[in-house]
């Protein structure tokens, strides 16, 4: 009998675009000779299987679905939400309570690697190189020259719990400061304000099989704006170049940090690390970790899931298979 799978696509934060062309892209690739496989869209006007035009309501009692064919149950779900409610432990939760096995990491862990300020204070815990930050809370007094001191310029302001470089600003000037707190607090009520290492951004994907945590490879990321923001992520504003044109010893390094990082964050599924390699000293910063990477046909895991010979849907099974290990 084969495998029911869902896969779970949209969310509720300015992610959504980005996470339906993740999960349309998983959907369409996955066998549909070893899985069942239905499309589901969680909104803020709802949670449905989609299926054409028409849509299915999911019962959030038990996560089930009366369709034409029958009540429809789910043996796993592949996690495609960037964002809330998929990405911050909200889903998590709820699928453990429910009893129905998924693909992203549980429900602490996905709220601790969402929050950028929790994860960089834990991982500069145990030796791994943070870039010098600032936290602020929306209604919390500032002082620019405060800032400055402790993170100098230029300096990014980011959303705090938010992704894909939405509320993202390169802030070169004091008098620039207010303008990009005031964007990134329209996508979160904390703010990270985070020192600008210059240099080679390089993303790296993890993922355990077989009982091992494995890295994807590295790419290199060449950005034709200012910094890799929106535009170069999905728009073409970029080169990606997988491998990373970079040493052998500093690919291992990087590697090997990936690896420790997703261990010691306990983490799940897909996941990807993201550094910038500082062009004097050439030290690795991390800059972030996501729990649920983009896996649009565009986007950097796919791209290293290629460069190590997997089929897309064979590698995206096997993540299927893996959650219905635990």
């Amino acid at each position: 009998m084969k495998t029911t799978v869902g896969v779970l696509m949209g969310g509720y934060s300015s992610e959504k675009g980005i996470s339906l062309k993740s999960g349309m892209a998983v959907f369409e690739s996955l066998s549909r000779e070893d899985f069942d496989v239905h499309a589901i869209h969680i909104l803020r006007d709802g949670w449905f299987v989609v299926n054409g035009d028409e849509r299915f309501a999911i019962d959030k009692n038990d996560f089930t679905a009366k369709t034409p064919s029958g009540k429809l149950k789910f043996d796993v779900l592949f996690n495609a939400i960037h964002g809330t409610p998929g990405e911050d432990g909200l889903l998590q939760a709820y699928f453990q309570l429910v009893g129905i096995p998924h693909t992203s990491s549980l429900h602490f862990e996905s709220a601790l690697t969402f929050n950028k300020a929790e994860t960089s204070s834990l991982l500069n815990h145990f030796g791994v190189n943070i870039p010098a930050a600032y936290y602020l809370a929306e209604g919390e007094g500032w002082n620019p020259q405060e800032i400055i001191e402790v993170v100098g310029l230029p300096c990014f302001v980011k959303p705090n719990r938010s992704g894909s470089s939405f509320g993202v600003s390169k802030v070169k000037t004091e008098r620039d400061l207010g303008a990009a707190l005031e964007k990134a607090f329209t996508e979160d009520s904390q703010v990270i304000i985070e020192q600008a290492v210059i240099g080679t951004e390089v993303c790296c994907g993890i993922a355990r099989w077989d009982g091992e945590v494995h890295s994807l490879g590295i790419t290199e990321i060449v950005s034709k704006n200012e910094f890799f923001d929106f535009e170069a992520k999905y728009e073409g504003a970029a080169d990606e170049i997988t491998p990373a044109r970079i040493s052998r010893d500093l690919y291992d390094q990087i590697e090997r940090e990936s690896r420790f990082i997703y261990e010691s964050l306990s983490m799940r599924g897909i996941a990807r690390a993201d550094f910038i390699i500082d062009k004097e000293t050439q030290m690795p910063y991390l800059i972030e970790v996501n729990s649920v990477p983009g896996l649009s046909k565009e986007s950097i895991v796919p791209q290293q899931i290629d460069h190590m010979g997997f089929d897309r849907g064979t590698f995206y099974g096997m993540m299927i298979r893996e959650a219905l290990k635990k």
